[in-house]
């Protein structure tokens, strides 16, 4: 008997055998038996249909690398693997549990075809290979579908506590500064406020932060209200904050041609701070900062260069990727005060938003360089939202 024959007539030996095996994770303990099967059943049959689909050379490679290669077999096989997937991580399995289960299931349905003594044929190798692929297919599937639910759990679960958090803030927030006002405290207490004042305004820019993070992720786009502007005014502005905040600071500002355009002047402070606060945590603190403005019928390119230690070139390809921080040891692993993280990844988006695009380079001899290059009206376009996720009131 070929094994998608077989697995067509030991279904119940075989959900029976993962059942077995399911009932040794910890959230399965209180399952019953249809919930533990859950749409195992479906699987296999999903997984047969696949074996004894006619497929081609190209096809196998379509679903080795890409799972599946979109003919109905593979379509009804990854919709199973999802459906077992999103059903297990209701139940509260983890991604590890999940993967056990698949290990589990290719192990009992070749150990019970071999105990079988099925009749040599020589197809069986092929067979074999197709149950693998068919399966790897379906583990694929579910693995992307289990992570992606993940993501879109944490992200709305970000956005919603970022957005409930602003209202008590703002409590504390306007409480500090009353206080001194409405109340005749001494120098001490004065101290107090102020310092809650301050505390209040550094959470405040952090839930700012995971708020235009979580609008990202969640497809809403980084909201951006374009107005006629000087980038070398606000560049001027912000490097003299920065200055009066870090009186070290050795900051040298060289700006060339027309810098007017349509840009929102928040947002492109947001950038510039971020990319500033950036290259004074990573760069040399001995070293002079340089921020370069250049002006051309085209656009405006704006240009940040430190002289700290180069970014390795494995880091550099996510250095933009949200919460994540580089892994080599030459990367500094704290963020400065009132960072969660996000600084870089924020002003990538709101760079889109703007309809420019950013870079960055680095090496010993040139030092670490962030280029933007900006248009000089903001393109207008609606942001794309996902269906069943709203920001509208964050």
């Amino acid at each position: 008997m070929r094994l998608a024959q077989f697995i067509v007539a030991n279904t119940e030996p075989i959900l029976a055998a993962w059942e077995e095996f399911a009932r040794t994770i910890l959230p399965a303990a209180k399952m019953d038996s249809l919930a533990l099967r859950d749409h195992a059943g479906d699987l296999l049959l999903a997984t047969v249909r696949d074996m004894e689909s006619v497929q081609t050379e190209a096809q196998r490679w379509d679903k080795a690398t890409e799972y599946g290669d979109g003919s109905p077999q593979s379509i009804r096989l990854n919709g199973a693997s999802e459906e077992h997937a999103l059903g297990r991580l209701g139940s509260g399995f983890d991604l590890l549990q999940l993967v056990s289960e698949y290990r589990a299931l290719r192990a009992s349905v070749l150990s019970l075809w071999r105990k079988s003594l099925p009749a040599a044929d020589h197809r069986d190798v092929d067979d074999a290979n197709l149950f693998h692929e068919s399966i790897d297919q379906s583990l694929a599937k579910a693995v992307i579908s289990y992570t992606k639910r993940i993501d879109e759990s944490r992200d709305m679960f970000l956005a919603i506590l970022s957005h409930d958090l602003r209202n008590p803030l703002n409590a504390i927030a306007m409480s500090a500064e009353m206080l001194p006002q409405a109340c005749k405290l001494d120098s001490e207490s004065t101290g107090f406020a102020t310092r809650i004042s301050g505390s209040a305004q550094i959470m405040a820019g952090m839930i700012s932060d995971l708020l235009d993070y979580t609008r990202t992720r969640l497809g809403a786009g980084m909201p951006v209200e374009p107005a006629p502007m000087d980038l070398g005014v606000l560049c001027t502005e912000v490097g003299d904050e920065f200055r009066s905040a870090n009186p070290a600071l050795r900051l040298q500002f060289d700006s060339m041609g027309d810098l007017s355009g349509e840009w929102d002047p928040a947002r492109l402070r947001q950038v510039v701070s971020n990319l500033l606060g950036n290259a004074i945590q990573h760069g040399d603190p001995n070293a002079p900062i340089e921020l370069r403005l250049r002006g051309d019928p085209s656009g405006v390119m704006l240009a940040i260069r430190n002289r700290g230690t180069p970014i390795p070139q494995g880091e550099l390809q996510k250095i933009f990727d949200p919460l994540v921080r580089g892994a080599a040891a030459q990367m500094p692993r704290q963020n400065r005060p009132g960072s969660i993280g996000l600084g870089l990844y924020i002003a990538h988006e709101l760079v889109l938003a703007h309809g420019g695009r950013i870079n960055v380079t680095s090496s010993a001899e040139e030092g670490t360089v962030f280029t933007i290059r900006l248009p000089r009206h903001t393109p207008r376009r609606a942001p794309e939202t996902r269906p069943g996720a709203s920001l509208s009131d964050a």
